[in-house]
């Protein structure tokens, strides 16, 4: 005996059935939602919450700050503690995370 498996792609909105199906996912208030629509019934998604996405703003990750300020909240300015260390001897990285140890001895130093 042959088993076969057929799957049947269908439009969520118009309850079409094609092989030129998508799911597309949004969110709202919190929530994702997933469909699966043909390529008119997608346009029709997008030219309806086209608006809304042309002056909304992308979220996700971590929130950001306001401000140009690269201070830590709770630790000194990296730019001050990288020009100490480099006017000491000590190599630091431009860029990225200061080490602890050298935090640690700039606080000890001022």
């Amino acid at each position: 005996m042959v088993q076969r498996t057929v799957t049947v792609f269908t439009d969520d909105l118009t309850d079409t059935e094609g092989e030129d199906i998508a799911t597309h996912t949004f969110s709202l208030d919190g929530v994702s939602y997933e469909l699966d629509l043909n390529p008119d019934s997608y346009q029709q998604l997008l030219d309806a919450l086209g608006p809304f996405v042309k002056v909304g703003r992308k979220a996700g990750g971590a929130p950001r700050r306001r401000g140009s300020s690269s201070k830590r909240a709770d630790g000194p300015d990296p730019i001050k503690v990288r020009e100490w260390a480099k006017s000491q001897g000590i190599e630091v990285n431009a860029r990225g995370r200061v080490p602890r140890d050298v935090i640690e001895k700039y606080e000890d130093n001022h």
